[in-house]
């Protein structure tokens, strides 16, 4: 007759500790009190269902964390050091303004219609929505891994879930009147140099405020990027561009726009001044700076265009710049115009694949094609001819 594995215990219940696959701080095992009033044998199968679980990292440790809060935890250990403060505000808005719908829920009891009430709440902004998706999947995905959300409730959320479809407002390059609006508009010197930066170098309006002096070297005509301005808060912070693909770069000064920026950097210099860009106290400028600023380049622009100037933001610039380098291929390779607009090779590719092929030329290019064959062709052929009539 078998023995029976686990024994009945004084409270009438068949019981054991198993180990949940986590550690203690002090690097102790955690175990889990498992227990059966049946059996030995019913213990024996619970057990081994925990342990399949637990291997399946999907046993969940005991928590009555609310979801909030495990969300704001969340966002401060795994997001607040290492993404754009941008980005950090959009975390905060999307946690701490629409998860306060659901803030007295547990994270174990969140459900897929807790989901629901979230969207529901923003409904008719589906830029915010897909936010509100994407941190909710986050957090949730998050908790799985920690073993306190159960990876079966976050497929019965998501496997089936619609995407929120959201088309973001599509880039433009500089009107016709707005091009010819930049070298006419009778801008002060700072605010032409400005123009004349992100005209003819492409850069992010952060890149643009944080240049120094320095950073441009007038005999080779080129300026280089190693750092940015963050002024979202006000108070520009420096920040890295180590962490965007080909951000250290350096560029060629466009000639159109050499000579204006080559006399401003030699007065600089001579006055002693570090920063292109400044406020009126002479330090790195600030946002509401730099609003005071753009108001003013609009202003001179509008006044030298024969069309309206609506919505110009310092990106069209930058898009501007993109649209005309990649007008440029095959001429300049998807390569090196990644590496001029301080981008990955496959976010060019994503937003401008569309102009490269308005420039392809399938035709030409298959009679090129055929046209090159036949030209390294006809003279092997005259070869053979004279080969042959050397052996007769």
């Amino acid at each position: 007759m078998a023995t029976a594995k686990f024994k009945k215990g004084k409270d009438g219940y068949y019981s054991t500790n198993v180990w949940d696959g986590t550690y203690k701080d002090n690097g102790k095992k955690r175990y889990k009190h498992l227990r059966s009033k049946k059996s030995s044998k019913d213990l024996e199968r619970i057990v081994k269902e925990f342990e399949q679980l637990r291997d399946q990292r999907q046993a969940m440790i005991d928590s009555d964390i609310l979801f909030i809060d495990y969300a704001r935890q969340w966002k401060v250990l795994y997001k607040e050091s290492n993404r754009a403060n941008n980005t950090n505000k959009m975390y905060d808005n999307v946690i701490n303004v629409h998860f306060d719908s659901v803030k007295y829920i547990k994270l174990q009891d969140v459900q897929r219609s807790h989901l629901q009430l979230i969207l529901n709440g923003a409904k008719g902004k589906p830029r915010t929505q897909q936010q509100i998706v994407m941190t909710f999947k986050q957090v949730l995905h998050s908790a799985v891994c920690d073993r306190i959300y159960s990876a079966q409730s976050f497929a019965d959320i998501f496997d089936n879930f619609e995407s929120i479809s959201y088309k973001a407002k599509e880039k433009r390059p500089l009107t016709p009147d707005e091009q010819r609006a930049v070298f006419k508009a009778d801008f002060n010197l700072m605010d032409k140099i400005y123009v004349f930066i992100i005209y003819g170098c492409g850069l992010r309006c952060g890149e643009a405020l944080a240049l120094t002096e320095s950073d441009l070297n007038l005999e080779a005509h080129t300026v280089s990027i190693d750092k940015s301005h963050d002024i979202s808060d006000n108070i520009p912070k420096k920040k890295t561009v180590k962490n965007i693909q080909n951000g250290e770069r350096t560029l060629p000064l466009p000639d159109n726009v050499f000579d204006a920026i080559s006399s401003y950097i030699k007065q600089l210099r001579k006055d002693g001044r570090k920063y292109l860009f400044i406020n009126r106290d002479y330090k790195p400028m600030t946002k509401s700076g730099f609003r005071r600023m753009w108001g003013r380049i609009i202003k001179a622009m509008q006044a030298v265009s024969e069309s309206p100037i609506e919505d110009l933001t310092s990106h069209i610039f930058r898009h501007n710049y993109c649209t005309n380098l990649c007008y440029q291929f095959p001429k300049i390779s998807i390569k090196m115009i990644a590496r001029l607009v301080g981008d990955s090779e496959k976010v060019v590719l994503e937003v401008y694949n569309h102009l490269m092929l308005e420039k392809e030329d399938s035709i030409s290019a298959v009679n090129d094609a055929l046209n090159l064959e036949q030209k390294v062709e006809q003279p092997m052929e005259r070869k053979m001819e004279q080969l042959n009539e050397m052996v007769s």
